[in-house]
């Protein structure tokens, strides 16, 4: 399976028809945007037009910026096409993928446990899945996707503790723009802030 996978286009339209185009043309099965769609709830008019356009599915989580209301009326809108990976899961073929939208930090802050809460509910739909991914807005603590200049870590603690506990194949993150498009490692997992210019993941 072949995803193209995005995070952070704030409510940028011009990048979204960039995205979608490339989704097209690699010939992608899925295209996971990782939150901050928008600018607190700014920016999400004709946001995923050009997807529908190009016939691509789009799972989809909050960031910081957006509030789940923001998710929700995205899939009442495009619900053709829309998965909310915020509140449910979901497998294709024998992908499951599951997640955890909204961050550890902001005005739609998640603490730690609910985090870890949400990431280990998600998880159960999909547990059977002979592969997995994991999507997050919030990259893994101590890890090269969530530094602040040299030595400050912001990423969450629940996330790490999650990727190494339910061990996906894949962790798909966003949110530090300083590490757009970055990849590291924990234990087997695969990890990538996606950023906006997007990042084509197969699995």
């Amino acid at each position: 399976m072949k995803l193209l996978a995005a995070s952070d286009l704030h409510g940028d339209v011009g990048a979204a028809e960039k995205l979608a185009k490339k989704a097209k043309d690699e010939k992608v099965d899925l295209v996971i945007l990782a939150g901050d769609l928008s600018i607190f709830g700014e920016g999400l008019e004709g946001l995923l037009k050009p997807f529908k356009n190009a016939n691509k599915k789009v799972a989809l989580i909050p960031g910081n910026h957006d509030s789940e209301a923001d998710i929700f009326l995205l899939k009442q809108r495009y619900s053709d096409m829309v998965y909310d990976m915020h509140n449910y899961a979901f497998k294709i073929g024998d992908v499951g993928f599951f997640g955890c939208g909204l961050a550890n930090i902001g005005p739609n802050e998640l603490s730690e446990p609910e985090i870890r809460r949400k990431i280990e509910n998600s998880f159960k739909y999909i547990e059977g899945a002979k592969k997995k991914v994991m999507v997050v807005h919030v990259p893994p603590y101590q890890t090269k996707l969530d530094k602040l200049g040299a030595n400050i870590n912001v990423g969450s603690t629940a996330v790490r503790e999650m990727i190494e506990k339910l061990r996906p194949n894949k962790c798909i993150c966003g949110h530090i723009h300083e590490t757009f498009g970055l990849e590291d490692k924990l234990g087997n997992t695969d990890i990538v802030n996606a950023g906006p210019k997007g990042k084509i993941i197969v699995i």
